[in-house]
């Protein structure tokens, strides 16, 4: 198949290093870990750039890998902690800039109990805005196992929520001598 794009490793990385980084630090919760991941990305895409035949196939690459080198960076490490912000702007009120709130710290220690698989799910479904066919394909998961992912993460994440909720709203009203 002849194709008129030719990559072109610098831009590739100007336009994915964010991106790149950013799923690598949600998934292992470790900065220092996801610099090196993304390093490794990107010298793995080096050696693959004459395969690459698009921007889309670029980025749908650059995402399967960074997902999988971070799972192996979790597996070897076995690094538990993660430090995770779904982006909530829209249904919850939330700045996605304001970690430190209240609210958002405990969304990220809710999301980082979340399993694995679940937790791989819903950032790339929440981050990357991606549709579930996006994400089987980037985890090179059937389509059913992610759907079953995003729902049982879901499920999770709202009854970890509620029981928050009300464990701060009884403590609040203790506060108050209610």
């Amino acid at each position: 198949m002849a194709h008129d794009w030719q990559p072109d490793f610098e831009q590739l990385v100007d336009a994915h290093q964010s991106m790149v980084f950013s799923l690598a630090w949600r998934m292992t919760g470790d900065r220092g870990l996801a610099e090196e991941i993304a390093q490794d990305v990107f010298l793995e895409l080096d050696r693959h750039l004459g395969r690459i035949d698009s921007q889309d196939h670029a980025c749908h690459w650059l995402r399967r890998v960074t997902m999988s080198r971070s799972t192996d960076a979790l597996r070897r490490r076995k690094v538990r902690r993660m430090d995770l912000w779904v982006e909530m702007e829209d249904r919850h009120s939330v700045k996605a800039e304001n970690h430190s709130s209240p609210l958002g710290v405990r969304l990220e220690q809710l999301l980082a109990t979340l399993p694995e698989p679940q937790r791989a799910a819903l950032i790339l479904r929440y981050q990357e805005d991606l549709t579930p066919e996006e994400i089987a394909a980037t985890l090179e998961a059937p389509l059913a196992t992610v759907k079953s992912h995003l729902q049982r993460g879901l499920k999770l994440l709202r009854a970890k929520a509620q029981s928050h909720l009300k464990e701060y709203v009884r403590v609040k009203e203790q506060m108050r001598g209610v």
